[in-house]
């Protein structure tokens, strides 16, 4: 059963054969976080939901949720207001490790070149946790895999598994993570990461 279009005066205005789409935009962003229009049906909702950018802004507000255009890539995003948001992602002390390293990994490559993909294997992941986190126990291959594809759901980075040699498998870091974690520069991600550099519960360190 389909629920009844919204009254408010600026959503009535959507024409009727864009507002299946337009749903299937807000599953998108409320789903997963962002919208990443590079390529097939992604890409024709990209460009939806720039021609509609301001009736989503006025959908999400009471939600407490800020809709972000990157102005260099197709992508739409959606940032919580801190201490107003319910719908904050919540993140384990290993996964924001995780988050970290992918940060000032993505910050580093693109200080060091122009590329416009940043694309590490999950064994160069785990040896800049071991780098940036001495003193904290590192995860099996089996629980990066895990955090891996929870920060795939959440369109943070993109994953090429090699199921027969995980340590091998394709990792980009997409730039919606610097939205989640924004730092203005090395030395303020230095001052955050500090304070996790306390060891954990104990795990097996072994690489991918």
């Amino acid at each position: 059963m389909s629920l009844p279009w919204p009254a408010f005066e600026t959503w009535s205005r959507i024409r009727e054969d864009d507002r299946a789409a337009l749903s299937d935009v807000l599953a998108e962003l409320l789903a997963h976080g962002a919208l990443l229009g590079d390529a097939g049906r992604d890409r024709e909702l990209y460009l939806l939901a720039r021609e509609y950018q301001p009736e989503l802004c006025e959908y999400l507000a009471p939600l407490h949720l800020t809709l972000l255009a990157d102005p260099d890539r197709p992508i739409f995003q959606i940032r919580p207001v801190p201490g107003d948001c319910g719908l904050l992602a919540r993140f384990s002390k290993a996964e924001t490790l995780l988050l970290l390293t992918l940060w000032r990994t993505y910050h580093d490559a693109r200080m060091g070149q122009a590329a416009e993909a940043v694309i590490v294997t999950a064994n160069d992941i785990w040896q800049r946790l071991k780098l940036y986190f001495t003193h904290v126990d590192l995860p099996t291959p089996g629980q990066l895999r895990e955090m891996l594809g929870k920060l795939r759901s959440r369109r943070l980075v993109r994953v090429q598994w090699h199921d027969d040699q995980f340590g091998e498998s394709q990792v980009e870091i997409l730039p919606t993570l610097c939205t989640v974690i924004p730092f203005e520069n090395a030395a303020a991600w230095e001052q955050q990461a500090a304070h996790y550099q306390q060891p954990g519960e104990p795990d097996a360190e072994a690489a991918p």
